[in-house]
């Protein structure tokens, strides 16, 4: 329940409703805050205020009406913007990318602001009477409404039309900058980047514990991706029923009924603990960046391949997508990538993740780009060039030879697909880079 309870919270931040839902309850708020202001005296001083000439109950009402039918107007055209750029980049850049435009907080807080302006002027407006109007009948007569005009409401209206003005501006010139690759690119690259930090926090070389106990398989009930796992809960649960977990799964993989998902090993397999243990597990129908670098690292991939794709021959988007991936990849190859799953005792951790191996993450990235980047010279030599950059920053030999053999399949691919003085540029380069990773350092 708790891993539901947070992955809920994770998407629920992300929606693109949430915070146009939460400006508006707080406009709600603000609107009746201000009117009671006004009722009760406390804003009569800026009666007092020379340049702020009061408002007369027909001036105010029309400046409510002009502000809350401009606001809806301009949040129905934001919101008509955001979806043609979502289509936009999701046709050419990939549907994957879909979420990334969706969760974008400039677009987000853009249409909260003009929701949240609209709503507090209706609720003001609500409040408005003139002179000549007779007070609402109520059963008590001291809260009858007689003419009326919100003075500090009317302010705080005006000052939020502002706001929604300067908003406005923002976002006309956010939505052309959000959908330009270099920057969708540099989005997806930098998010890669913090995940991998956030994920394998300590330097080193360990690509995890390889002996690991078996014991009773506990099997998916139903189908979907992984899309949270709560290891706190699994290392409680562990500790509670004197036993230890070892997960056959990670985030981003997909189950169907009857797949194993963990061994309960070295205790009694109760049916109460494994009954718990699927709780722990967050599933649903598409993959989510939270836990999951390799989500973020498809997405680079899917880029470059839709790039290189005869249709679309845009080498140099790929190019920039695969120095992204360079960086990310050497950021990995720096990193210890044991994950620390227990709060405490870490010597003594009954949870045993599935290993998340250095060369896992080269084939899933440099992998899945090679046969599309060896038919292109421009690609290839640059792809060429990104591996020997990462290599020269790993002090790992093993990491450092993986790299250099995804360097020696793509000669080989582009040997096959390139032909000419292409060819011969690329196994120059190649040999370059050779030469450079097997001098001493």
């Amino acid at each position: 329940m708790k891993a539901e309870l947070k992955f809920f919270w994770a998407r629920l931040n992300a929606n693109y409703w949430f915070y146009p839902a939460l400006f508006a309850g707080l406009a709600v708020a603000l609107g009746l805050i201000c009117i009671w202001l006004d009722r009760s005296g406390f804003a009569s001083f800026l009666n007092d205020v020379e340049w702020l000439r009061p408002a007369r109950p027909g001036s105010a009402s029309n400046l409510l009406q002009v502000i809350s039918g401009s606001m809806i107007a301009v949040a129905s055209t934001v919101f008509s913007i955001t979806i043609v750029a979502v289509s936009f980049a999701s046709g050419s850049y990939g549907p994957r990318l879909l979420t990334n435009f969706m969760e974008d907080k400039g677009n987000q807080l853009s249409l909260a602001t003009f929701i949240g302006t609209f709503v507090y002027a209706l609720v003001v407006l609500r409040a408005v009477r003139a002179e000549d109007e007779s007070p609402s009948q109520t059963a008590d007569v001291a809260t009858a409404l007689p003419g009326f005009v919100p003075q500090l409401s009317l302010l705080v209206a005006f000052i939020l039309m502002g706001i929604s003005v300067a908003v406005l501006v923002f976002f006309l010139n956010h939505v052309p900058s959000s959908i330009r690759i270099n920057k969708v690119i540099e989005s997806i690259g930098s998010r890669l980047l913090r995940e991998v930090k956030d994920t394998y926090p300590n330097e080193g070389q360990d690509d995890g514990r390889l002996e690991k106990p078996r014991g009773c398989e506990v099997k998916a009930e139903k189908a979907g991706y992984v899309q949270l796992i709560d290891y706190q809960d699994l290392e409680r649960l562990a500790r509670r029923c004197e036993c230890e977990i070892v997960l056959r799964v990670r985030t981003g993989d997909f189950l169907h009924k009857g797949l194993p998902i963990l061994e309960i090993a070295n205790g009694t397999c109760d049916e109460d603990c494994m009954a718990e243990v699927n709780a722990c597990f967050t599933q649903g129908p598409s993959r989510t960046p939270e836990q999951d670098p390799q989500f973020l690292i498809d997405e680079l991939a899917e880029i470059a391949l839709r790039a290189l794709s005869p249709g679309i021959n845009d080498p140099f988007t790929a190019v920039t997508a695969l120095h992204w991936l360079g960086a990310a990849t050497a950021e990995l190859g720096c990193r210890d990538l044991w994950k620390n799953v227990c709060e405490s005792d870490e010597e003594d951790c009954p949870v045993y993740p599935l290993a998340d191996d250095f060369s896992h993450y080269v084939q899933r990235g440099f992998g899945s780009i090679r046969s599309a980047a060896a038919t292109s010279p421009i690609a290839c030599k640059i792809m060429i060039e990104v591996l020997e950059n990462a290599a020269m920053t790993i002090d790992a030999e093993q990491r450092r030879a993986r790299l250099m053999l995804e360097a020696r399949l793509l000669h080989e691919q582009a040997q096959i697909a390139l032909d000419g003085p292409d060819r011969r540029e690329v196994e120059q380069r190649f040999e370059e880079s050779q030469l450079r990773l097997t001098d001493p350092r």
